[in-house]
């Protein structure tokens, strides 16, 4: 298994995941300096675990070709089951939303639950690192860098 994790393969996926999650944050700092509701880490989650159920699905299609198993079936029901309920703990009022940030990171986190399944175990090690990464960092960097900025940002309720 460690051996796995530094293959070439691997490395390349990562590489993917990493890239996903900072293109992801860009843009949530848009929407932070917008001050919008979902911000940097709530785009780096969605963009993080977009590539893993995309990776995941390519993967498991891959290992279970010529089977009458189609993972992809089972990737599709879990990304909506797990949006549904992460829509749950979303919640919203006195024009205030909570909880963008914890539905996504629920969503990232049937993401890696489903790469331990069908033992792509370096790639749900790793989503595990990235996730983790940003809900922490990225948290600190949100708080210290973005909201000094966004303060120098010109702000217009009306515009999305």
């Amino acid at each position: 298994m460690i051996a796995d994790f530094f293959s070439p393969e691997y490395l390349e996926i990562f590489g993917q995941i990493a890239l996903a999650t900072f293109l992801g944050a860009l843009i949530g700092i848009e929407r932070e300096l917008a001050r919008k509701n979902a911000g940097m880490r709530t785009f780096a989650l969605v963009a993080s675990g977009s590539a893993m159920f995309s990776i995941i699905s390519q993967m498991a299609f891959e290992s279970f070709l010529g089977s009458s198993f189609d993972p992809s079936r089972i990737a599709s029901q879990v990304v909506v089951g797990i949006g549904f309920i992460g829509a749950g703990s979303i919640l919203s009022s006195q024009n205030k939303v909570r909880g963008l940030t914890t539905a996504a990171g629920l969503w990232v986190s049937a993401a890696i639950g489903m790469a331990v399944a069908y033992k792509l175990y370096p790639l749900a090690i790793f989503g595990t690192l990235v996730t983790i990464f940003i809900l922490l960092f990225l948290w600190i960097i949100e708080r210290k860098l973005i909201k000094k900025m966004g303060s120098l940002a010109a702000h217009d309720p009306e515009e999305d």
